[in-house]
């Protein structure tokens, strides 16, 4: 049983990591203001996408039934769509808000941190526009997403511990486990993306646009093949 459960954790790991989920974080994580916001988001997602699973995984062991294929199908469909709206939003974002990076501080934390900032709409490069308080509504948004992932991700998961574990509160087990080996994977590769970043704000404002651009599309095809795949073919 602790081999299964340890699996179950190191699945849920490398479930994190499916190209679905990195678009999904990644287009998030581009509106994070530091390292330690974007480790946040992507443990926030983990949470989110737990919570899902758990809702909708723990009902279905303990009935011992299933979920219908159909709903399933369009679980994932509508995870397509939600990439094709992640993306173009991200895109959005970097034509309308002109951002660059720099350090500041605000005037209630002496620590200084990465900060990327929009001068939309200003005349000038004025220091008091720096004192801000931080998007508290993204970490809802990376929330949401989250469950929706868990949803859509929720008929495969119960397949599998159905086909390998009879036990029901051993299956619980492994579930929680798995969604717990999520949010540690997410998390991990949140603080790979935040990195390289933080150490080269000073320069990286180029970089940062091509990069936002690369993901903004990179997430709205993977939505457009999701879709196709699932049945626009």
């Amino acid at each position: 049983m602790f081999s299964m459960l340890t699996l179950g954790f190191l699945i849920g790991m490398r479930h994190a990591l499916e190209a679905d989920h990195v678009a999904a974080v990644a287009s998030l994580a581009s509106g994070s203001k530091n390292i330690r916001e974007t480790i946040f988001h992507g443990a926030v997602w983990g949470i989110g996408h737990t919570i899902s699973l758990m809702a909708i995984g723990s009902v279905v062991v303990l009935m011992n039934s299933s979920i219908p294929a159909a709903l399933a199908h369009w679980l994932e469909f509508a995870v397509g769509v939600m990439l094709v709206l992640l993306g173009a939003d991200v895109i959005r974002r970097m034509i309308r808000d002109r951002i660059h990076f720099h350090f500041h501080k605000h005037a209630s934390d002496s620590r200084a941190h990465l900060h990327a900032h929009s001068h939309r709409g200003e005349s000038n490069h004025a220091l008091s526009s720096h004192d801000h308080k931080h998007n508290k509504g993204l970490t809802a948004r990376v929330l949401a997403v989250g469950i929706m992932h868990g949803l859509a991700g929720s008929a495969a998961l119960v397949l599998l511990v159905a086909g390998t574990i009879t036990n029901s509160v051993t299956a619980i087990f492994y579930i929680i486990l798995f969604g717990i080996g999520s949010i540690v994977g997410m998390a991990a590769l949140s603080a790979v993306i935040a990195v390289p970043l933080r150490y080269s704000a000073a320069s990286m404002t180029w970089a940062h646009n091509g990069l936002q651009l690369i993901i903004g599309i990179a997430t709205i095809s993977l939505g457009f093949y999701t879709m196709y795949s699932l049945g626009l073919a």
